[in-house]
């Protein structure tokens, strides 16, 4: 990986019409002022439909996209909907707040009137055909789930709970028409997404996409495929997904995601996980994964458990799984998010793994970090943040952290003093002139912008994933901060050096 740099935004906070960001003009626009920021990369949060809570670390499937980005403008311009058809609903009225249930209630509705209208013809009959093995599953459960009033796949009558063929042949039958919506919504989600992904290359810019390690219980992953997780005989969790308690969290965190029975992964060869990131990289020209620890070891609590207190440490597939990858796709572009407590057995792992690490300035005046995040550590194979998606802004930061930490910053920075309004630029400025060989930035950070931008409260629900960049706040100054810094610490296209 060459020294470059980028910028973290989700798709849902661009400033894009009818609600919530999408792939939108404003997703073009973005594109054309990183190119002009002088940025190489474009990392994201994860692409997949989202449901209670709205997180995107908890999506239907692994592999659908959300319905929630395709591009209303677009659908308007192929005679699929009308503008007057778009302003009939109300899809929450401020620039910079997602209002998710208004979004829920609305998006829908709309999307059904240009399925209406639609026309299959052979591009959409290639798509359905080689995306099969996963859309049809897919396509099935959503419609279930919503003649079932949206619970999860558990709670269902026994016949569909258990995929007898008998009950799934005449639910496909009964639910043709919302199975076929619900194909629809995907098509036009891969076209709209491959073609803004292919302009973002042409510009120079690289996608980063992010895969959580874990799939959600209710998802069609777990209901097609019970046989790689660990289950009981009446397809419940026998554990579940988390991390035991520490100076954060005096109960640890319960994610509820259902466990991988690597044993059975081991016996296919993997098989599930190499389509999976086989598929990611069609999406994205760079994976990050979540919780890369889980691969050397993960944390397992008993199903049923309010907290994560009683959780063990069990074995996970380690370099064996990444061989496999290894040997069936090459050596594929992969960031390990390696946050938090580490052993040394996840260190070797990461080494071993040759992936890059990641380093979050925030965590570098932080006591309750046991890691080393401060800059002057870094090996060059390694990507450095200012703060992540699950962080405070900078700014946010500066009011949050305890008096101790600041002071150590000072000393570090070898400032008398911080100060709320320059020190997102400090910390900009400590991340991008470091050796790391790839620097993203949070957009909030670069505009300067408070715990009212922040985009998630880890192990919180509510009043997450919501924030909105406004219209014009990413501005010409803006842009040219970004590519004075980018061209100062070395980190510009090597084609855009001496502009």
């Amino acid at each position: 990986m060459k020294r470059a740099s980028g910028i973290l935004l989700p798709v849902f906070s661009l400033p894009s019409k009818y609600g919530i960001g999408c792939f939108s003009k404003e997703a073009y626009k973005f594109v054309d002022m990183l190119k002009e920021a002088g940025q190489s990369y474009w990392q994201i949060l994860p692409l997949g439909p989202t449901g209670y809570g709205d997180s995107p670390y908890q999506s239907f499937s692994t592999y659908a996209g959300n319905p929630y980005f395709i591009d209303l403008k677009t659908l308007i311009r192929e005679g699929l909907l009308t503008k007057k058809e778009c302003k009939a609903y109300d899809f929450g009225d401020r620039e910079d707040c997602i209002d998710y249930e208004k979004i829920y209630k609305a998006r829908f509705k709309v999307l059904r009137k240009a399925y209406e209208r639609f026309k299959p013809d052979e591009e959409y009959e290639a798509f359905v055909t080689e995306n099969a093995f996963w859309l049809e599953d897919y396509s099935l459960y959503m419609a279930i789930k919503d003649k079932n009033g949206g619970v999860s796949w558990n709670e269902w009558e026994a016949p569909l709970k258990n995929r007898e063929e008998a009950a799934l042949e005449q639910a496909r039958r009964e639910l043709a028409d919302a199975i076929g919506f619900y194909r629809f919504q995907q098509y036009e989600f891969d076209r709209q997404w491959k073609k803004l992904h292919a302009y973002a290359n042409k510009q120079g810019v690289r996608i980063i996409g992010d895969i959580p390690i874990y799939v959600a219980f209710d998802s069609a992953d777990t209901w097609a495929a019970p046989e790689l997780f660990q289950f009981d005989e009446n397809n419940e969790p026998t554990g579940v997904a988390g991390c035991p308690p520490d100076a954060f969290s005096a109960t640890g965190q319960l994610w509820g995601n259902p466990l991988y029975d690597w044993e059975y992964h081991k016996k296919t060869g993997y098989e599930w996980w190499i389509r999976r990131i086989e598929y990611c990289f069609r999406l994205y020209d760079v994976v990050r994964i979540d919780h890369f620890r889980g691969f050397d070891e993960y944390y397992s609590i008993p199903y049923g458990e309010e907290t994560a207190v009683n959780g063990k440490w069990m074995p996970g597939p380690g370099m064996e799984l990444f061989r496999a990858v290894e040997a069936k796709l090459g050596r594929p572009e992969i960031i390990a998010e390696d946050l938090g407590f580490l052993t040394p057995s996840v260190l070797k792992l990461l080494k071993d793994s040759g992936f890059p690490g990641m380093k979050v300035l925030q965590f570098a005046f932080d006591s309750r970090e046991s890691a080393n995040y401060l800059p002057h550590t870094y090996p060059t194979n390694c990507v450095v943040y200012t703060g992540t998606h699950d962080n405070d802004t900078t700014r946010g930061w500066y009011h949050e952290v305890g008096k101790p930490a600041r002071d150590f910053a000072k000393e570090y920075m070898c400032k008398p003093r911080l100060d709320e309004d320059t020190l997102a630029g400090d910390f900009i400025a400590m991340a991008m002139s470091s050796v790391a060989d790839l620097c993203v930035i949070p957009m909030q950070d670069y505009l300067g912008l408070g715990s009212e931008a922040r985009i998630n409260i880890p192990s919180t629900l509510g009043g997450n994933w919501v924030w909105r960049m406004k219209k014009k706040e990413f501005d010409k100054e803006t842009v040219r901060e970004i590519a004075r810094v980018t061209k100062l610490y070395g980190r510009m296209p090597e084609c855009d050096q001496d502009v």
